[in-house]
């Protein structure tokens, strides 16, 4: 395949408290297999065998756990040696990645969703900086907004949280991103994706999805994916 894949698991997880103490975010629980199988099988699903794993916080447990194959994968490690914020990460990773001069779908280990990688990647236009996964929640209370055109997708701005229980797309924490995106980052090592690169990308769609979503990263929400992991089964 003639594009890269991508997992953001380095973040020390530390809304989560204790839970993630000594295992990483990426390798809970939620229902009978952990954030990390689900997110290998929809990548199975959209055809990809080999994935990079952007880590850092228990990177050696990770490795240790889940070694170089997993669930027909094979699985390659870029270890940060510091925090480097979501932009450095992946900024740090896609040098590392197998065909760097291809895109790349990238992924947060926290998320999990039915929306298909494959509709992502046949909705990326040939000059677009990428895509970015819009997803409709029914309170975005605690989330930045996408405000994008409705007839193309184009995002036009990202909106701050407003903290008002209301239904909205916001960033799904999915991305997939044309080598175009590398003007847009800061010569600094660390920085945000959301704050320092978003902002100035020009060419940057975005997908909507109404599928189930979820961020397992505080205790509240991982306690619902638990509940209801079955709405994340791919049909």
């Amino acid at each position: 395949m003639n594009m890269n894949a991508m997992i953001l698991c380095g973040g020390l997880s530390t809304r989560l408290g204790d839970i993630t103490k000594s295992i990483p975010k990426i390798l809970l629980e939620i229902g009978d297999r952990t954030v990390l199988d689900w997110q290998l099988g929809a990548l199975t699903a959209a055809g990809f065998d080999t994935v990079t794993l952007a880590a850092g916080h228990l990177a050696e447990t990770l490795k240790r756990v889940v070694g170089d194959e997993h669930l027909g994968m094979n699985l390659s490690y870029v270890i940060e040696d510091k925090k480097l914020g979501t932009g450095g990460a992946i900024k740090n990773a896609l040098g590392l990645v197998p065909q760097p001069r291809e895109p790349t779908l990238i992924l947060n280990g926290d998320i999990l969703t039915i929306t298909a990688y494959a509709d992502i990647i046949a909705a990326l236009r040939p000059k677009s900086d990428g895509i970015i996964l819009g997803s409709l929640v029914d309170d975005a209370s605690s989330y930045g907004t996408l405000n994008f055109r409705s007839d193309d997708g184009l995002l036009l701005s990202f909106e701050e949280k407003r903290g008002i229980v209301e239904s909205a797309h916001i960033n799904g924490g999915i991305y997939l991103f044309t080598p175009h995106i590398h003007q847009y980052f800061p010569k600094k090592e660390i920085f945000s994706i959301e704050y320092d690169v978003f902002p100035h990308v020009k060419n940057l769609d975005v997908f909507p999805s109404r599928h189930p979503w979820i961020d397992v990263g505080v205790p509240e929400r991982l306690a619902w994916a638990r509940e209801n992991w079955q709405l994340f089964i791919m049909k």
